[in-house]
């Protein structure tokens, strides 16, 4: 088990050192990799945690929710505001390709175990304050990784188009408050599942949870390696506004180190501190 999960981070570390070079390999491939190697990671790793069954029911809550609210923007602008998906995430149900439902998984995983590792919990059910808090906490993880990342995905890559634009390099606003509340509901009601559950071993070796940290830190550093392909190329948003390239990248590095990067240390070292 521990090989198959470090493969499927070696996966994923490829697929974002690829992401700069979409000419030279095709760009599903590379969604692909984005996509699949955190949603496998999310179920072989939380199954030991939550057992088969909590899982399961955790993934099943991501995907339904998270279609849900997908969909529900797109008809009618709400939570996140009005898009549409292009061709480049492949093959869609409804609205939403399967793809993106996929990664509520993966992403979704990892930012709940950095919350429960921040907050220090680790062993037992979800029980008090700390089944509003780890939802609260993870929900900010999570939305940090959409604010890294979907203005290069959106306005650079056109895998959707936001269609009244937005203030975020052509990202509204409304699409952040909109991840919070979505994601949020996905871990709230999860929280409320485990409250009533047994969740499988409440003692695992420290390595068990470094992996996903690594993970979630891995997710950071790729953003780190998106090189535009020229200094100086400007990207328009279907409003008309320009927007320089290198700045959407450099924004998306600066909330990678800032803010992705200080939840992968916080987690680390509340783990480290565990171990005293």
């Amino acid at each position: 088990m521990t090989l198959a999960l470090w493969a499927l981070l070696v996966c994923y570390a490829a697929a974002r050192v690829l992401q700069p070079f979409p000419g030279k390999v095709p760009m599903l491939v590379i969604v692909l990799l984005h996509v699949l190697p955190p949603a496998l990671f999310a179920l072989l790793h939380g199954a030991i945690r939550y057992r088969l069954r909590g899982i399961l029911t955790f993934i099943a809550i991501c995907v339904v929710v998270g279609n849900a609210s997908e969909n529900l923007s797109i008809l009618t602008g709400f939570p996140f505001g009005h898009y549409c998906f292009t061709d480049l995430m492949g093959p869609s149900i409804f609205n939403v390709p399967i793809l993106l439902g996929l990664a509520y998984v993966g992403m979704g995983y990892l930012s709940w175990t950095l919350g429960r590792l921040i907050l220090g919990e680790t062993r037992g059910r979800l029980a008090g304050s700390r089944v509003l808090a780890v939802p609260l906490a993870a929900s900010f993880i999570m939305v940090a990784w959409d604010l890294a990342m979907d203005p290069v995905w959106s306005t650079v890559m056109h895998a959707w188009t936001w269609r009244q634009g937005g203030a975020y390099f052509g990202v509204p606003v409304s699409n952040f408050l909109g991840w919070y509340l979505t994601v949020y509901l996905i871990y709230q009601l999860f929280a409320f599942y485990l409250t009533r559950r047994a969740t499988g071993c409440d003692s695992l070796p420290l390595s068990h949870w470094r992996m996903a940290i690594l993970f979630y830190g891995v997710s950071a550093a790729g953003n780190l390696v998106i090189v535009p392909r020229a200094a100086g190329a400007l990207v328009s948003d279907p409003t008309g506004a320009q927007w320089r390239v290198s700045g959407i990248v450099a924004a998306s590095a600066l909330t990678s180190i800032f803010v992705m990067g200080a939840f992968t240390l916080l987690a680390w070292v509340r783990l480290g501190d565990r171990a005293v």
